[in-house]
């Protein structure tokens, strides 16, 4: 999204009446996502969840009642050595985040960099530029 000011008012939409510590905990991951990934384009899908991308489809960051999925669109294809993937898709992993705290989880900045290495490396063949709903 080249709209800085655009892609930050519509996540302010998006967090409304979400609860202010997962408000917390998504503005957590955005600034771990933007430090790590320079480059990657905000982007919304089409069902407002921001996301980024970089060449394709990266990441998606939802928020449930209970805490903030942050999505690997090719969570598959990333090394966890620490861990911290979740899920059993054909492609999707996800990692969990409850607190501010667990944005700085051992490991996560890496996972971060490793999944923007991997889409570096090209799109994925079987599904380039879909992003699905979570």
């Amino acid at each position: 999204m080249r709209n800085e000011a655009g892609f930050d008012s519509q996540i302010e939409r998006y967090l409304e009446g979400k609860a202010p510590h997962l408000r917390d905990v998504v503005q957590g991951a955005i600034k771990l996502i933007e430090g790590a990934v320079p480059g990657a384009e905000k982007t919304l899908n089409p069902w407002h969840i921001p996301t980024y991308e970089l060449n394709g489809p990266l990441f998606y960051l939802d928020v449930s009642t209970k805490h903030v999925t942050l999505g690997f669109l090719r969570g598959t294809s990333v090394p966890d050595p620490d861990g911290l993937l979740e899920g059993t898709g054909k492609n999707l992993r996800h990692v969990k985040l409850r607190t501010v705290a667990d944005v700085g989880a051992k490991g996560l900045r890496r996972l971060v960099q490793a999944a923007a290495k991997v889409n570096r490396a090209g799109p994925p063949a079987d599904r380039p530029g879909r992003i699905p709903s979570p």
